[in-house]
């Protein structure tokens, strides 16, 4: 490697800091003991509470005592064997006798970190010209190294923080949606946290920060640019795995919440206006077009049929689309699952489910947006303002579809009351054709129409005045022919009065009564009479094919909901039964085993009684020393034989020289 490069270098800690915490609490357990924390001492700590080697536990002690984590002094003896010998102890850094101790305040002067902010390890490390990071050079990219040692070298997030993205208002308007959520995801990182303000661990961490800090810079407007942003995030990983270990569970969910918030800045990158919508979710956020906008496509999905969606990004032939619906979902698309959004449903051959449609409205709203041009302008306000106004939104929403849902009633009821109207106009036609004549008739239509535009409330109350009193409804009739043919224009007037009061005009019948009829009123009147009773009978049957189909629907809805119920109860039924039959079997399983269980200690106990039984058996016989058959003939003290020829066979080969017995 270039020497000039190797000049760079720089010395600084070799101890693990992992290693010099566990020191550290040996230190305190055995000073807590009021004895003298020698290595001995330390290193049977270690070992037992830690598993530590004492040869490893030597070395990380000696580079700790080197770098000044850890004094090295001489101390007396003041009690035990030792009593009055001076011995090696350490002590922690602030607690010795002897202030001036090495190393006991280069720590607080250090303008750079201590370990490489790439592994979070000590070693020889390369400095930043601007700012307080240090890194090994086995952890550099190639393209990031010095290329002499004389020049500026800038370490790679101060090369990224040169450029400007947004400014101050907008930075804060977007990063305090990714605050929010590292707030949230932190909350582990912290439950078995250490007091990172204490003395000892600052000597470790030389800049302290969390996510409360990254939230008090935001609103302060310190951030110029994202990459600093996700500096102070990747610095949260660097504190946490000098505190914890590289390979702690602490350290784990730091690298999970840094890598959340690099995702979360992608996102925002790719697409401002989406990343703000999605955050703040406003009403109809995912209609509002973008600027520029993004491409509508039919995206289809494994095991789905093509849906609608914005297309997001491309990657080679791969599409970043986002669905639209209830949820938004995201998902990569190969290319040959794609299709243009001008290209027919019928094509597709698309199943047209609820939640197509629903996607599809939404769609159609986006679409009217955008010829619209509108865009979602956002409004520079705190977050309360923004959710005061989301749920201002809300509740003039829920008003608006409560009006709505008013006047659909509304004109239901002006449609039944419309039905029930024309059925009396009919029945009074036909109740005037005997005394009316063809022009008369067409006088009565026209008074007749302004009456239908009438609240549904009157149109109710006025058919039972007319079903009441039938007589004067024909008498009422009659008087018509006394209304002069001359004055036209009050014609209408006199009939709608001669028609709507019929018990006023029911006063004094004899005076109604005066002309009589001529034949070609009787003419008139069957022709009136054949096209009256057509209408009624067109508006009968109109009346019934709408109460069939009524009925049909909620015999239909009324099948639907028993058939749902039928299956809900059907597989409530077996899983019930499935749960039951797996409880009764595991029951069964239990008892066979243990039943098995006490037969078997059972069978053991009467093998081992019978076992005994007959080695108490065997130990009382005798048996023959030549053969070990049993013994019949008795010849000493420990020699037996079951037969004369064992006797001899034994007695010439052996027996002879060590029998006892008496001759």
């Amino acid at each position: 490697m270039n020497k000039e490069i190797m000049s760079r270098v720089v010395k600084k800690r070799q101890a693990d800091p992992k290693v010099v915490q566990y020191v550290w609490a040996a230190i305190e357990v055995i000073r807590n003991q009021k004895q003298i924390a020698n290595m001995d001492r330390i290193s049977k700590y270690l070992s037992r509470v830690f598993g530590m080697h004492p040869k490893e536990t030597a070395r990380q002690l000696s580079l700790a005592v080197k770098d000044g984590l850890v004094v090295e002094t001489r101390t007396v003896g003041c009690k035990g064997s030792k009593a009055g010998i001076e011995q090696e102890g350490y002590w922690l850094p602030g607690d010795e006798m002897e202030p001036k101790a090495e190393g006991s305040k280069e720590w607080e002067t250090e303008s750079h970190d201590w370990y490489c902010f790439e592994c979070h390890l000590p070693g020889d490390v390369l400095t930043c010209d601007n700012c307080f990071r240090v890194y090994h050079l086995k952890c550099l990219p190639e393209e990031c190294k010095p290329r002499d040692g004389g020049s500026h070298w800038q370490c790679v997030i101060c090369r990224g923080s040169k450029k400007k993205n947004l400014n101050k208002q907008e930075m804060c308007k977007y990063l305090r949606f990714i605050v929010q959520r590292m707030k949230e995801r932190a909350v582990d990182l912290n439950k078995k946290g250490k007091d990172t303000k204490h003395p000892m661990y600052r000597r470790l961490i030389h800049t302290a920060l969390d996510v409360a800090n990254i939230q008090e810079n935001l609103s302060e407007g310190k951030y110029k640019n994202f990459e600093e942003f996700k500096a102070d995030a990747q610095l949260i990983v660097h504190n946490t795995a000098i505190l914890y270990g590289v390979h702690s569970d602490q350290a784990e969910i730091a690298r999970l919440l840094f890598s959340d918030t690099c995702h979360e800045l992608n996102e925002l990158l790719l697409c401002k206006n989406c990343f703000y919508l999605s955050n703040a979710r406003p009403d109809n956020w995912f209609c509002y077009p973008c600027s520029p906008s993004h491409d509508l496509v039919w995206a289809k999905m494994k095991g789905f049929g093509f849906w609608p969606a914005k297309v997001l990004q491309r990657e080679d032939n791969q599409v970043d689309v986002r669905f639209f619906g209830h949820q938004h979902q995201r998902a990569w698309i190969p290319s040959d699952n794609i299709q243009d959004i001008k290209v027919s449903v019928q094509k597709l051959q698309v199943k047209r489910s609820n939640g197509w449609k629903k996607a599809c409205e939404e769609l159609e709203v986006y679409q009217r947006f955008l010829r619209e041009g509108r865009f979602w302008k956002i409004k520079m306000e705190e977050g309360s303002h923004s959710h005061q106004n989301h749920q201002q939104n809300q509740r003039q929403q829920q008003q608006q579809q409560e009006e709505e849902e008013e006047e659909e009633e509304e004109e239901e009821e002006d449609k039944r009351s419309g039905r029930t109207e024309r059925l009396e106009r009919t029945e009074e036609a036909e109740s005037s054709i005997s005394s009316t004549s063809n022009e008369q008739v067409r006088q009565l239509k026209g008074c007749q129409e302004p009456k239908a535009k009438k609240s549904w409330r009157t149109q109710l109350v006025e058919p039972k005045e007319e079903a009441s009193d039938p007589e004067p409804e024909m008498e009422a009739v009659s008087s018509s022919q006394e209304i002069p043919v001359s004055s036209a224009p009050q014609q209408p007037e006199k009939l709608s009065v001669s028609t709507q009061t019929k018990k006023a005009s029911g006063a004094s019948p004899r005076t109604l009564h005066r002309g009589t009829q001529t034949n070609t009123d009787g003419a008139c009147q069957n022709m009136c009479h054949e096209k009256y009773t057509k209408v009624f009978n067109d508006v009968k049957e109109m009346m019934n094919a709408d109460n069939k189909r009524e009925k049909e629907r909620a015999v239909r809805e009324a099948l639907e909901k028993l058939r749902a119920e039928m299956e809900e109860e059907k597989r409530q039924a077996v899983s019930k039964a499935v749960s039951g039959a797996q409880a009764e079997m595991e029951r069964k399983c239990k008892q066979v085993k243990e039943k098995c269980k006490e037969e078997l200690v059972e069978e053991v106990k009467k093998m081992v009684a019978q076992h005994k039984q007959l080695i108490s058996q065997t130990k009382k016989k005798q048996w023959c020393y030549n053969c070990e058959e049993e013994a019949m003939y008795h010849c000493c003290w420990n020699t037996s034989y079951c037969s004369i020829k064992c006797q001899q066979e034994h007695w010439h080969a052996d027996h002879k020289r060590t029998c006892r017995r008496k001759r």
